[in-house]
């Protein structure tokens, strides 16, 4: 034979290993890319979690729900009262966990190195004064939505006076 290397066999390039190889790269550039992607969507939660807080104007808006089947009436007229009276009295608990946060008592209860026991309370407490209704609509079939508003500038005088009562109770118990 004249040219004796035309006939060695010519070797098929291994696809395994090569698409082994880009779905580990690929694998690891959507890895990249989804965390921080992960980064964006946390921003654009928190960024749509205030903007539902606070509107346009700078003042904080809170929504309370009720459901009207549950309301204790045999009337169908006097459960959408009692909704619409539920649900505005959530969305003032709602401003004034906004206002002055929430007071949170929890107990765990350990024995033996298990966990016997775990319960939480909330509580907010406080005052709201000059709030105004926004909006009181029907939310599907068996359900109302109260949206208040509170002005940016009412919040701060609340909060004022909040600490200033603290500080008053913390003062007279010195003495």
């Amino acid at each position: 034979m004249i040219f004796p290397s035309l006939k060695t066999k010519v070797r098929a390039p291994n696809f395994r290993r090569q698409s082994r190889a880009i779905l580990g790269f690929a694998f690891v550039a959507l890895s990249i890319l989804s965390s921080s992607g992960c980064v964006t969507n946390l921003e654009a939660y928190n960024a749509a979690v205030v903007k539902s807080v606070v509107d346009r104007n700078q003042n904080f808006m809170a929504t309370g729900y009720a459901v009207i089947s549950v309301q204790k009436s045999d009337n169908a007229a006097h459960q959408r009262l009692l909704s619409i009276r539920a649900s505005k009295l959530d969305a003032y608990r709602s401003l004034m966990e906004q206002v002055y946060g929430q007071y949170l008592d929890a107990n765990t209860t350990v024995a033996e190195m298990v966990v016997q026991s775990d319960s939480f309370r909330a509580r907010v407490q406080g005052v709201i004064y000059g709030a105004k209704l926004v909006s009181i609509a029907p939310v599907g079939d068996d359900t109302y939505e109260t949206t208040l508003s509170l002005s940016n500038d009412i919040v701060n005088d609340l909060r004022r006076l909040y600490l200033a009562s603290m500080m008053a109770q913390k003062g007279s118990r010195a003495i």
